[in-house]
């Protein structure tokens, strides 16, 4: 299907171009939401009577959404979220939450603004992208954590998960016997020592013996 688009669409084209997308982009994305018109001969009558006014509707949203993103650009919100040991979420952060965390901050946005290219599903700090305005996008960071404390270490730039497995790969530790002396094998231990180390022992006594007969 051809359309008009009445803003600038990522990927696609600015103001005014004329482009074939598909139907189904169109109908359900391009079209309800005012972002486009059908390519037909009245609509580009239509179109070209309002292009300065939509063009001046344009560059206004813009300039606000400059001012918008100053509140949000760089900002880092928390989320406190129950997950596995190995970090896995049980369920997934959404753009609702994204938004209400931004609010709690002070920064105002829509759930249509929060730009997710997949469902953060995991624990660690993840770069979120928030598009005020077609042309104006701004980052944020979401820190996901178990825990406040989890958190914290995740800000100052601790890979928490990392962290973890390696406590856990050195966490072996030789066993010790208080009582043994210096040199001397744990009994537990000797009792395991192979057969060959315990047959030297009678050879060795019997070795004596002759050499106290010869004396």
């Amino acid at each position: 299907m051809e359309v008009i688009l009445l803003e600038r669409v990522e990927k696609l084209g600015q103001i005014g171009d004329i482009v074939n997308v598909k139907n189904g982009f169109a109908r359900n994305y391009l079209l309800p939401n005012k972002k486009a018109l059908r390519a037909n001969d009245a609509n580009k009558k239509v179109f070209e009577a309002n292009r300065a006014k939509i063009e001046a509707d344009n560059a206004t949203r813009r300039i606000d959404a400059e001012k918008a993103s100053k509140d949000v650009e760089g900002k880092t919100v928390q989320l406190i979220r129950q997950a596995s040991n190995v970090g896995a979420l049980y369920g997934s952060v959404s753009a609702r939450d994204i938004v209400e965390a931004l609010e709690a901050e002070g920064a105002k946005v829509s759930k249509s603004q929060i730009v997710l290219d997949r469902p953060i599903k995991s624990i660690g700090m993840h770069e979120v992208k928030v598009a005020l305005h077609p042309e104006v996008a701004v980052a944020i960071k979401v820190n996901v954590a178990r825990s406040p404390e989890e958190a914290e270490l995740q800000a100052q730039g601790v890979d928490v998960m990392a962290s973890m497995f390696e406590r856990e790969e050195t966490g072996f530790t030789e066993e010790f016997d208080p009582t043994a002396e210096p040199g001397v094998i744990p009994e537990e231990t000797a009792a395991e020592a192979p057969a060959e180390a315990t047959a030297e022992a009678p050879q060795a006594e019997g070795e004596s013996e002759g050499e106290s007969e010869e004396a």
